[in-house]
């Protein structure tokens, strides 16, 4: 199963995407995971990535794209997996889509967590005041940034994946299983 799981920043695709790891036994790709991951390394890659993070603004496209068809290529993803957080813009649904053409791979599900936007920064705050380890990402000015770039530049790609007939909203305004009950409705009944 081939997963394209979109949703706002603090919408919970990542809370989401565990629960279908275990369900399907799946693999998560989560390009903010592998980026935080080049960053705690202290790659060359992290080193330029840290200070684009840190002031809630995008990686490159050709950063983004290299590490995802990195990590498609790996044996674990063989059974299926989840891609979270990627793509974020029509170009790189466009490259995803001629990586998966190369590969003959196709997608069976692209789901969009859909939220209430104004609701988001008390969830971040919530999380954040409730983790020792809270992420760097998670504060009011980051989060209205990320939240600004996402309406301008990751909501056209759900247009791109509608005029597809691909997408499929799920409520993210429920409780953690009620959302995932809803996403279950949606890969099991297609």
């Amino acid at each position: 199963m081939k997963i394209i799981l979109f949703g706002p920043p603090g919408a919970g695709k990542g809370t989401q995407a565990k629960l279908l790891i275990e369900k399907y036994n799946i693999v998560q790709i989560s390009t903010g995971d592998m980026l935080r991951d080049c960053v705690a390394k202290g790659t060359e890659i992290g080193k330029k990535v840290k200070s684009i993070m840190e002031k809630g603004e995008l990686v490159s496209d050709d950063i983004i794209i290299s590490l995802i068809s990195d990590r498609i290529s790996e044996e674990d993803c063989s059974n299926g997996f989840i891609l979270d957080g990627f793509p974020r813009t029509i170009t790189q649904a466009q490259s995803l889509d001629a990586m998966f053409d190369e590969r003959e791979i196709s997608i069976d599900h692209v789901l969009e967590i859909d939220v209430d936007f104004d609701l988001l920064l008390g969830r971040i705050e919530k999380r954040a005041s409730e983790n020792e380890e809270a992420r760097q990402d998670d504060n009011s000015s980051v989060l209205s940034k990320r939240l600004l770039v996402y309406k301008e530049q990751t909501m056209p790609v759900l247009s791109y994946y509608q005029e597809m007939n691909k997408l499929k909203k799920i409520n993210g305004m429920l409780n953690i299983e009620d959302v995932f009950k809803e996403i279950l409705n949606v890969v099991e009944s297609e």
